[in-house]
C-alpha cells in the first residue's frame, strides 16, 4: 500500500508551454484573457481562459512570470499552434515575442506546501521541473481527483467555440475576474454570470459501469436527454448536466 501521507506525482500529458515576452506582454495578455494579470502581484500562477468575441470557449491555460515575460502552461499538440496562431493574429503592433516549445511535460505534485492550483487547492502544485526522489504515480489517479472536484481540463471537457465559462463553472474555479474591465467575450459572460443565464453546468456525477464514452447523451427514467458526459475515469464522470426550470 503507499504512504498517503507522503507527497507524489503525476505526469500530465499533452502539454505545451507558450512564451510571452516583450515590452507590451503584460497588457497584450490583460486585453484578451478572462482573468486578471495583476494576480500575478500576489499568487505566482493564475488560470484564465481565451474567448470567442461571442463569450464562447477557445482555449484555456495557467499563466505564471518567467523573467521579465510570462509562460502559458497549455494543451499541446495542434492546440497549442491553433493558440499560438490565435494569439499571432492578435498581436498587431504590440511589442511581444509569442515563442512555443511542444511538447513540454507538466508536473503535479499533491501533497507538501507548495502553491496549489489555482483553481482548486486538491489538484496539487504544477510545474514544468520533473520531481526527483519522490513516488509517481499514474496520470488516471489526478484525473479522477480533478473529476471529482467538478474541474474542466481544458477541450476534454469544455467545446471550442461552443462552450461557455458560465456553464462550465470557471468563474467557481477562479478563471474570471469581473471587476478588471474588458477582454474579449467579456460583455456576454459578465451578462450571463450576473443574470444567472446558465441552462446546464459541468458538474461530477457517478455512473454505473460500464462506463459510457466521452460524448454520449444523459436520459432520465422517462427517457427525456438531461445531458451529455464529457470525461470519465472508472465511475466518475463529467457531465453537461441540464438545471431544472
Amino acid at each position: 500500500m503507499p504512504d498517503e501521507t507522503k507527497p507524489f506525482f503525476v505526469t500530465l500529458p499533452d502539454r505545451a508551454a507558450l512564451r510571452v515576452a516583450g515590452d507590451d506582454a503584460f497588457s497584450f495578455l490583460q486585453n484578451l484573457i478572462s482573468n486578471d494579470m495583476a494576480l500575478l502581484d500576489r499568487q505566482p500562477c493564475l488560470y484564465a481562459c481565451l474567448l470567442t468575441p461571442q463569450g464562447k470557449f477557445l482555449f484555456d491555460f495557467f499563466i505564471s512570470r518567467d523573467g521579465g515575460g510570462f509562460l502559458l502552461d497549455c494543451e499541446g499538440g495542434a492546440r497549442a499552434q491553433a493558440l499560438l496562431q490565435k494569439l499571432t493574429l492578435y498581436r498587431l503592433r504590440s511589442k511581444v515575442e509569442l515563442r512555443l516549445d511542444d511538447p513540454r511535460p507538466v508536473y503535479v505534485i499533491i501533497g507538501g506546501t507548495l502553491p496549489p492550483d489555482p483553481r482548486h487547492p486538491a489538484l496539487g502544485h504544477r510545474t514544468f521541473l520533473k520531481p526527483v526522489a519522490m513516488e509517481e504515480r499514474p496520470f488516471t489517479e489526478w484525473d479522477r481527483l480533478r473529476i471529482t472536484c467538478g474541474v474542466p481540463d481544458g477541450s476534454r471537457d469544455m467545446v471550442p467555440e461552443k462552450s461557455t465559462l458560465i456553464e462550465s463553472r470557471i468563474d467557481v474555479f477562479h478563471g474570471i475576474s469581473f471587476t478588471k474591465g474588458c477582454y474579449i467575450g467579456q460583455e456576454i459572460t459578465a451578462r450571463m454570470h450576473h443574470r444567472g443565464l446558465a441552462k446546464k453546468h459541468l458538474l461530477p456525477i457517478k455512473i454505473t459501469l460500464p462506463a459510457p464514452a466521452p460524448g454520449d447523451e444523459l436520459f432520465d427514467d422517462q427517457g427525456r436527454y438531461i445531458g451529455e458526459i464529457r470525461s470519465v475515469v472508472g465511475d466518475d464522470a463529467l457531465a453537461l448536466i441540464k438545471l431544472k426550470e
